[in-house]
């Protein structure tokens, strides 16, 4: 039977492999949309009334970036996917530079109120 520091170690690892695969993704998704520096991602396009995901990218400024549907659809997927215990009821931004997830409003909040 391990024990319960054993258990604390292999949680570690676990949380710490988590965080290297989150902050890949993020220079993943930089290379994808070039000049973006962060992408808000929601359950749902403001022009539907059906959830789906949906995804918009900024750049350092705060001015959207263009996104194909496609690549936008997958940005989504991903980020909604490497982040399960997240309540995707509100949007988040991912800041691609560092990996850090934001609930929306606190990112325009702490923005200042840009974007």
């Amino acid at each position: 039977m391990p024990t319960p520091q054993s258990e604390r170690a292999v949680s570690a690892q676990y949380d710490e492999s988590a965080d290297v695969r989150r902050q890949r993704m993020a220079r993943l998704l930089a290379d994808m949309v070039l000049g973006a520096t962060g992408i808000r991602v929601s359950q749902r396009e403001l022009s539907q009334t059906w959830p789906s995901p949906y995804a918009r990218a900024y750049d350092e400024h705060g001015h959207r970036v263009e996104l194909n549907r496609t690549r936008g659809l997958i940005a989504a997927r991903w980020i909604i996917r490497s982040y399960p215990g997240v309540s995707w009821d509100e949007a988040h931004d991912l800041d691609l530079t560092t990996g850090v997830l934001k609930p929306a409003a606190q990112a325009y909040a702490a923005a200042g109120g840009v974007r």
